[in-house]
């Protein structure tokens, strides 16, 4: 990955957004922007930009949220979530918008999936944790499409300003 002081700041941005976002809709169990920011940054920059962007912000927030080992569980869901949306990055312009919130949406229900799976692991009651957790997945999974349907085409002008970057 090479980062340009362009790049650099850019990726610095979407992550501030993201953190301050998801600080900022704690109020609303599992209500954040986080995961569209991913997405979003994904289908401009890719896949490894994604990542970087989840990793940041999961501990980042958590900083101020409360660290422990979720963080470790939210870096990888919201990676995979980056490297998912990195792969759609060069079919973005065919996929309408609105298929892409849907997309946003699958991505909050996979996110908690995810989240469930080390449960499992500690446990073995997965399937108790992951039912009892589906309101909060249908919260985040419903969020998240309304935030990319709300940022999606801010940060879409703000990545064609700059089109040697989404290039």
């Amino acid at each position: 990955m090479n980062l340009s002081v362009k790049k650099l700041t850019l990726l610095s941005m979407l992550i501030a957004l993201s953190v301050v976002g998801r600080v900022v809709f704690t109020f609303i169990p599992n209500v954040q922007p986080t995961t569209a920011i991913i997405i979003i940054t994904s289908l401009f920059l890719g896949p490894i930009y994604g990542v970087v962007v989840a990793a940041f912000s999961a501990i980042l927030s958590n900083l101020v949220m409360g660290m422990g080992l979720w963080t470790i569980g939210q870096i990888i869901a919201w990676g995979l979530i980056g490297l998912l949306s990195g792969v759609l990055r060069k079919y973005r312009e065919r996929i309408p918008v609105l298929v892409l919130a849907i997309y946003a949406v699958f991505c909050g229900f996979l996110y908690g999936f995810v989240i469930s799976v080390p449960l499992y692991l500690f446990s073995g009651k997965f399937l108790a944790y992951y039912i009892a957790g589906l309101p909060f997945d249908m919260s985040h999974a419903i969020g998240n499409g309304a935030f990319f349907l709300i940022l999606y085409p801010i940060l879409r002008l703000l990545f064609l300003k700059n089109l040697t970057i989404a290039k």
